[in-house]
Parts: structure tokens; C-alpha cells; sequence
């Protein structure tokens, strides 16, 4: 059997985070801490394996990168944000305003950085957007306690997590995934601990159930991020910025199997959308490296 091309395996290498990182909302709110806090014990259960498999790639644990503290500061607000985000609004604004990231990592490649789309990338991106918008439309929930502050909040959302991705994006051209995701989560732990301290929150988890879904969490962490940084040093930002967008699907199919959040026809319509934009999306960035 001949061996898969390298781009087809980093793109499944990165389907696979994105469906790890699907099970985050799961856990999140089986933590029994406060929305800041949870991020916190994701991030610090992480640090151990991430500095065990740091020290086997390099042999060691060099400074930290400037690029590496960017995307520890960036991932510290995504979390934060995001997770705010769905305390004040609804679930569904929370989810189409947080997912926007594709259109701000190409808008800012192209602004930026120059790179110019290819017009099918573009349709690609628009129809994952809406897929997502799809899914979330139709979900059951109160409006949120302050609809406003949380719309603000989750939009914000889809800027951090475009800044994150583009720094490891960036990041991935010198500095193995290991090392980045290490230095990444060290930066980002102490920052969002501090959020959750100044804000109240519960910081410990309230039983063994909640312990177990920041573990779950920090697992999550490494193999998902972690897949997905890999992953980024062999395809553009811009095409992983859409690929992420499989986790809605995944964490929409887990809220149906686990909490009986039923997808209804919308939503189901939705999901298969958003695959078919992520699809394209991979198709279009493939033809143009060909």
C-alpha cells in the first residue's frame, strides 16, 4: 500500500483535532468550576504531557518564542471570551459569532499578508459560515442575561482565535507543534487563572465528576490542539481556519447523544453545510498547491 501524500495526511491529522476539540463544550460544562477556571484546569493539566513530549522531540525545553507568547496571550482571551460569551447570550449567537474566525484569518492573509484567495476558497468559506449559522439558529435557549455584553464577547471570540491561529500558523515554520502548544499553554494558564481569581469564580471543582472533566479537558487539549498545530505546519492558516469548523458538527452530535439536545432538520442541514464548505475549502487549497 502506497503511502498517503503528506497533505492529505496532515488534512486528516487535522479533522482529527478539530473532532477531539469538539468534545470541549461537553466537558466545560461538566467541570463544575467557573467559565474562566475551566480553561485554566485545561491548560494546566495539559503542561506535563506537553513538556514530556517536548523534551523527546528537542531533547529539551528551550525560551519561549515571541510568536509562542502570542499565542498563549491569544488563546488565554479565546477562552475566556468564548466561554463568557455563552454565559450571557444565547447559545446560538455565541456559537455563529465565535465561528467566524475563517472570514478574519482570510480577510487578514489577504489584507496583510497578500495572499489573495482563490474565488472557490472564498465560496468555501461562505459555506461553511453559513452551515455553522445553520446549525446554531434553531437551538432552544433563553436569550442570556445580557445579550448585548455577551454578542460583544462571543464576536471577540472569533478575533482570538484568528490571532492563535495565525501565530501558530507562523509559528510552525521554525518551532516544532510540541514546543509551541508547551509554551502556549504555560503562558496561557497563569493569565486566564488570574481572569477567573478577579471575576469570583469557583476555581476547584466540586467533586470527583468535575476533577475528572478538567483532566478530560487537559487530555483534550494536547491531542486536539495539539493535532491541529501539527498539523498547521504543513497546511495555510486559512484552510485550517475552515477545517476547525467540523467541531460544532462534532460537539452538536455529542450534546444530541449525551444530553438529548436534539439537531433537528435545520440543524442537521446545517452540519452537513458546514462539512461540505470544510470539503471545498481543503479541495480549493489543494488544487492551488498543485
Amino acid at each position: 500500500m502506497t503511502e498517503p501524500p503528506p497533505r492529505w495526511r496532515a488534512a486528516a491529522v487535522l479533522v482529527f483535532g478539530a473532532c477531539v476539540i469538539g468534545f470541549s463544550p461537553i466537558l466545560v460544562r461538566l467541570t463544575q468550576t467557573g467559565p474562566a477556571a475551566a480553561g485554566f484546569w485545561r491548560l494546566a493539566f495539559a503542561l506535563p504531557l506537553l513538556a514530556l513530549m517536548t523534551r523527546r522531540t528537542t531533547g529539551r525545553i528551550a525560551p519561549p518564542s515571541p510568536l509562542a507568547l502570542a499565542a498563549g496571550a491569544a488563546f488565554a482571551l479565546d477562552l475566556g471570551f468564548w466561554h463568557y460569551g455563552i454565559k450571557y447570550t444565547s447559545v446560538a449567537n455565541a456559537t455563529v459569532l465565535s465561528n467566524l474566525t475563517p472570514v478574519v484569518v482570510t480577510a487578514f492573509a489577504w489584507i496583510f499578508l497578500k495572499q489573495r484567495p482563490r474565488p472557490q476558497f472564498l465560496l468555501a468559506v461562505a459555506i461553511a459560515v453559513a452551515g455553522a449559522w445553520l446549525m446554531a439558529s434553531q437551538r432552544v435557549g433563553a436569550p442570556g442575561v445580557n445579550p448585548p455584553l455577551g454578542d460583544a464577547l462571543s464576536a471577540t471570540t472569533a478575533l482570538w482565535y484568528a490571532l492563535y491561529l495565525l501565530a501558530i500558523g507562523a509559528g510552525r515554520k521554525r518551532e516544532t507543534a510540541s514546543a509551541l502548544m508547551f509554551w502556549s499553554s504555560a503562558v496561557g494558564a497563569p493569565l486566564v487563572l488570574v481572569g477567573a481569581l478577579a471575576l469570583g469564580e469557583q476555581i476547584l471543582p466540586l467533586g470527583a465528576a468535575g476533577w475528572a472533566a478538567c483532566v478530560g479537558l487537559g487530555l483534550m487539549h494536547v491531542a486536539g490542539q495539539g493535532s491541529i498545530a501539527w498539523a498547521m505546519g504543513r497546511l495555510p492558516t486559512a484552510t485550517a481556519s475552515v477545517v476547525v469548523l467540523v467541531q460544532p458538527v462534532v460537539a452538536g452530535a455529542l450534546g444530541w447523544v449525551l444530553f438529548n439536545e436534539v439537531l433537528g432538520p435545520v440543524q442537521s442541514l446545517g452540519a452537513a453545510v458546514t462539512l461540505g464548505g470544510v470539503v471545498l475549502a481543503q479541495r480549493a487549497s489543494r488544487d492551488k498547491a498543485a
